[in-house]
């Protein structure tokens, strides 16, 4: 009677640790944050960091780059304000990491850590730039935060010390762990928690990277059709792209990209399709924006 109880006991264990250890794997495949039970310090929270899970320990992470002697180091940078980031009157952190994947670029990101019963739960990370430079990050209205930074103006090489001031006012969707831009001086607002890529047909309204910004020279022809089936649909002012995307949190990749073959003469499409070549990531904005980043530094808008 005795071997019963023991195996079915050791049948309860097996069983347990296997859903266990698949709600780890599911939540990281998700690109959505490991929470570790009794976390007191931000410094050793989990983070996603461009949808790849990132665990701190007082500060640092590294992890080797397979097949490579490099590693990909993230580091708590600091700029670190105290502020309720979720609403819910308990006392949050948001501060900058700083992350080095082994090259010459060092990016930095903004990100929280809410401050719950069980310990601190990390946000995902909102990339601001390769090799900016920091200023101060203060308490807006309500739960805003505002970062403030330095960034080089278009057209100059990394070499050259930023001097562009620019500010960013984030606010937290608590549903996606995403921190999205507040939008100042708009009249009317969009609720960025409501807004997904399949919601209607985008237009493309600017591109911006280190080198300066590039509008359409033609309105309405430059349109990104996202479908439910993870297939994509582009128009440009020559020929029309179409293909595959794959989301992972506030993570995207396009690819299986194909087109026509016409050409045009003054055609902007080169310019276009490189947004979709470099797109690692996407946010909403209140301003009923679709911002994606790119792996320059840059950002494409589309509305």
């Amino acid at each position: 009677m005795k071997t019963i109880i023991y195996i079915i006991i050791g049948l309860g264990v097996l069983v347990g640790g296997f859903f266990a250890f698949n709600n780890y794997i599911y939540k990281e495949k998700q690109g959505e944050p490991v929470v570790t039970q009794g976390v007191t310090d931000p410094k050793n929270a989990t983070y996603v960091i461009d949808g790849e899970v990132v665990t701190l320990k007082n500060g640092l992470s590294e992890v080797a780059i397979p097949n490579s002697n490099a590693k990909v180091v993230t580091r708590y940078f600091g700029n670190e304000i105290k502020t309720d980031l979720n609403s819910d009157e308990r006392e949050d952190v948001f501060f900058l990491l700083t992350q080095e994947t082994g090259g010459s670029e060092i990016f930095y990101y903004a990100v929280g850590a809410l401050n719950t019963e069980n310990g601190y739960v990390g946000t995902q990370g909102l990339l601001l730039g390769d090799r900016i430079a920091p200023q101060t990050t203060n308490k807006g209205e309500g739960s805003i935060v505002v970062v403030n930074y330095v960034v080089r103006k278009a057209g100059e090489d990394f070499s050259v010390r930023p001097s562009l001031g620019k500010s960013l006012w984030l606010k937290l969707d608590t549903q996606t762990m995403q921190f999205g831009e507040v939008v100042q001086n708009f009249e009317g607002e969009a609720d960025p928690k409501v807004m997904k890529l399949d919601m209607k047909v985008w237009n493309w309204q600017r591109t911006t990277t280190p080198e300066g910004t590039v509008v359409p020279a033609k309105t309405g022809v430059f349109t990104l059709t996202l479908k439910k089936d993870r297939m994509f649909s582009a128009g440009t002012d020559c020929n029309g792209i179409g293909g595959d995307y794959v989301t992972r949190g506030n993570t995207i990749t396009f690819s299986n990209m194909i087109s026509t073959l016409m050409y045009c003469e003054d055609s902007q499409e080169g310019i276009y399709r490189t947004i979709f070549e470099q797109a690692v990531s996407f946010a909403f904005s209140s301003k009923g924006e679709l911002v994606f980043t790119l792996k320059n530094g840059g950002s494409a808008v589309f509305r």
